[in-house]
Order: C-alpha cells, then structure tokens, then sequence
C-alpha cells in the first residue's frame, strides 16, 4: 500500500466512518449509501487539505470512487509530497 492510499483510507473513514476499514477500497458513489453531494464537498475539501492541492470542479464530477481518486491523486501528488 502507498502512502498516496493510506492517507486516502484516512480520508475516506473521517468521511465514511459507518463504512467498514475491508469496504473503503471498493468505496463508490453507488455502493456508499451516504455517498450524497455533502459528503462528496466533504470528501474533496479534506482532499485538497491533506494532500495540499486544488481539485478543478470539472474533475470531481469524475471522482466517484476511492479507486479513480487514488488514481487521480497518483497523477497529481508529487513525489516529495508523499
């Protein structure tokens, strides 16, 4: 496991904390019922805090699941931040 995906599993349990430490990995819009348009704000803002970058609106509507925003966040971190 990276660090890029620790500190996400982080991330995803403050967000998430009713949903299982063995479901964050396969986390998603359609499978996390508490997965609404508050938790996505949430669940950005502590992004963009933790990894200290600014996500573009446009991304986000792409960013529905734990696996596209590791993904993302692999494309994005640089190395020395990690």
């Amino acid at each position: 496991m990276d660090n890029i995906e620790q500190r996400l599993e982080t991330i995803f349990a403050t967000v998430f904390p009713d949903l299982p430490a063995n479901k964050i990995k396969s986390a998603s819009h359609e499978s996390v019922d508490t997965w609404d348009s508050v938790a996505a704000i949430t669940l950005m803002n502590l992004i963009e805090e933790e990894f200290e970058i600014e996500m573009d609106f446009d991304d986000v509507a792409e960013l529905t699941s734990f696996s596209r925003i590791h993904n993302y966040l692999k494309g994005r971190v640089s190395p020395a931040a990690v």
